[in-house]
Formats: structure tokens, sequence, C-alpha cells
């Protein structure tokens, strides 16, 4: 093995002290007396449940349509390829907030289509749904962009070959194709479920922050920043080591795989 250049060693140990010390600090700042009442308390524990289950349907979501757009993207090449996926991953680089407008215009009572829904009697803006739709909005780049490239690197020889043999497009996708890239989905939902738990801007412009509805985590942190400093510290290492243990179970499944 080629061993690195120890100047290396001198900006890696700077980029870990970048990320590690602001955590460092805040665990410093909880007030561990008191932990135990500022996570229980109503407001935390509907928080972290409303977090907990949107995020889970908004990774549903984002595997329902991400799986289906990285397959077109990886497998078919037609006009328009390469806008269509600078769009797709637009959500990547527009601020949050800018997302959450844009899907409140769009599915809001007086939006693109929000006004017909309204009509039709359904009401999308901030609701359960809305903040769903919002994490998922922001989340599916990050599937479609880890899966396109797990299909571009698994390339297409064992397809051909199945394909060959007489085996039907879905059974070549369902049986070969989705086997041979499942690290790179698993990859991309983990991503997308860190992600859709993370979501504040998009969140909190489309879906608004009504306890128990729409007020999730990220959400309540932000409420309880100026209110009660000591609750937001202690719901941010919640949402830290939630996330953490996130990251944790999927990289286990994935060395499983």
């Amino acid at each position: 093995m080629i061993g690195l250049p120890r100047w290396l060693l001198v900006p890696a140990a700077v980029g870990a002290a970048f990320v590690l010390l602001p955590l460092v600090a805040m665990v410093s700042r909880v007030d561990w007396g008191g932990f135990g009442s500022l996570v229980t308390s109503e407001s935390a524990r509907d928080a972290l449940w409303l977090s907990l289950r949107t995020s889970t349907c908004s990774t549903l979501a984002c595997l329902v349509l991400g799986v289906p757009m990285a397959a077109v993207l990886a497998r078919i090449d037609f006009p328009g390829q390469g806008l269509l996926r600078s769009l797709v991953l637009l959500p990547l680089v527009i601020p949050p907030v800018v997302s959450g407008i844009a899907l409140l215009y769009t599915f809001g009572r007086r939006g693109l289509l929000g006004h017909t829904l309204d009509v039709l009697g359904v009401e999308v803006a901030f609701t359960t749904t809305a903040v769903i739709m919002a994490q998922t909005f922001v989340a599916l780049p990050f599937l479609v962009i880890s899966l396109e490239g797990a299909m571009r690197t698994a390339g297409q020889r064992y397809e051909v070959v199945a394909a060959t043999l007489g085996a039907a497009p879905s059974t070549v996708f369902r049986r070969v194709t989705l086997p041979l890239v499942l690290p790179g989905l698993l990859s991309g939902a983990v991503l997308a479920f860190a992600r859709s738990l993370g979501e504040f801007g998009a969140t909190i412009t489309f879906a608004g922050s009504l306890q128990g509805t729409t007020a999730t985590l990220p959400i309540q942190i932000y409420l309880e920043r100026v209110t009660d400093p000591d609750a937001a510290v202690a719901l941010s290492l919640v949402l830290v080591v939630v996330a953490v243990l996130v990251i944790g179970v999927a990289r286990t499944g994935r060395s499983a795989v």
C-alpha cells in the first residue's frame, strides 16, 4: 500500500476538529440535571415522534419515486438528459426556504395546483402531509444521485445476460439490477432519511410549526432556542444521537450486504 504524504495529516486533523469541536461544545452546555424532563416534555415527545414518522414516510416516497428516476437516468439516453439530471439535483443547491416557497406556490391554497385541490376540499399546506412533501422534495436527490452512480458503476453485463436468457425487463430489474446496486440503494435511503430528519427551512415555510402536526424536531429546537435555550440544546443532542444511530445501522446493514 502506498503511504500518504505526512503533511495531509495536518489539514485532516483540522477538518476533524472543525466537525467535532462544535459537538463537544454543545454537549458541554447540556443541563444534565434537567435533561430527562427537557427531552420528555409533551412538545419534545410530539416533535420527535412526528420527525421519525414523517421522515420514514418521506424516505418511502423517495424510494417509490427515486428508484425509477435513477434507473431512467442511468440506463436510458434521451435528449435533454443532462438538463433533467440538473433539475432533479436542484434541491441540493437551492436554499431549503426557496424549496418551501416553491411548494407553497404549487400546493398552497392559491398555488398552481393547490387552488384546484382546495375546490375539491383537499388541503395540503400547513398539514402533516406538507411536512412529508417538503422532506421528500429536499431528500429525493440524495437517493437519486446515490443509486444512479451505483447503477452506472455496476454496468449492464449481467442484465444483458439475463435478457438474453429470456428474462422479462421487469424480472431483470427486480432479480438482477436491484440486488447488484443494493448497497447504493441502502446508502441513498439512509441519506434521504437523515436529510428528512434534519429538514427545517422548506418544512417551516410550507407546513408551519403547529405542535403535533407540523412542528418537527428541528422546528421545535428553533422555537425553544429563544424561550428555553437549555431545552434547545437537549433536543439538539437527541437529534444528533438519533442521526448517529441511523448512520450506524446503515453502515452495519451495508457491511452485511
